[in-house]
């Protein structure tokens, strides 16, 4: 038993690498950089060799599946069986997205990094929080967080992870990454943020496992996702992308801060 399921944990980084598509990724990214320190900014930018958040935000979904980076394809996910939580779960051996945000963060924490690795470093991070928060890769180990699941999308066959990686996100408004940055974070409360950053990463992730529970029991196989869905999804997409954010943000401002 314990080497099927080290077979199917195995088979999971195959189809289970990509978190948002690259729309809620530019999205979170770019509302890091607006709630950041104005020094913090700077640090990080010139740590990204004078580039912005949101020109890495998508960096590590090309790079897990290079050579080089072929480590950290099962760091975009932690899959979680109903029934289990990500304590209880079976750990996947070769990491996973709240282990790795927590290690690269101790890392840059710490410092006397080089430059090369503090690069690397925040260009993964930027990523990864995005990842935590895309509900389905807080699915299940069973499905491949959804891979497994057939349904369709206006009538075209797809599966239950695709359409909420890119479906959703260009379905639910037809914004730019800007225009959603606009209408999420410049509404959003000072309050409303505080709350947002309360917590360690495993409850975040936490938060992403309770949505995929509903996000399961409300598409069933073959269910044909459609106006209504959408609708009622929106919400919480926009949740999602904006608490990504401003949580991204938190962790820069806690590592380079003064």
């Amino acid at each position: 038993m314990k080497r099927i399921s080290l077979l199917i944990l195995s088979i999971a980084t195959v189809f289970s690498a990509f978190g948002w598509g690259a729309k809620g990724h530019d999205v979170v990214a770019a509302i890091a950089e607006k709630n950041v320190t104005p020094e913090v900014y700077k640090k990080v930018v010139a740590a990204l060799d004078n580039h912005s958040f949101v020109y890495y935000a998508n960096w590590m979904d090309n790079a897990s599946h290079t050579p080089q980076y072929a480590y950290t394809k099962t760091w975009h996910y932690a899959n979680v069986d109903e029934g289990n939580t990500y304590q209880t779960q079976d750990k996947n051996p070769n990491g996973d997205v709240v282990k790795a945000i927590n290690d690269i963060y101790a890392k840059l924490k710490k410092g006397g990094l080089s430059k090369e690795d503090e690069n690397i470093s925040l260009r993964m991070l930027i990523h990864l929080v995005g990842d935590l928060h895309a509900p389905l890769h807080a699915g299940h180990l069973s499905d491949l967080g959804g891979n497994r699941v057939s349904v369709k999308f206006f009538n075209r066959p797809k599966k239950l992870h695709s359409i909420w990686d890119s479906d959703l996100v260009e379905s639910a408004h037809k914004w730019s990454y800007s225009e959603w940055v606009h209408q999420l974070d410049d509404f959003a409360s000072a309050q409303q943020k505080a709350e947002y950053v309360k917590g360690k990463v495993e409850d975040w992730f936490t938060e992403s496992c309770e949505i995929a529970k509903d996000i399961y029991f409300n598409t069933p196989t073959d269910a044909n996702v459609s106006y209504d869905y959408i609708a009622h999804y929106a919400p919480t997409i926009e949740t999602r992308l904006l608490k990504g954010g401003v949580r991204l943000a938190y962790i820069l401002n806690n590592i380079y801060a003064k």
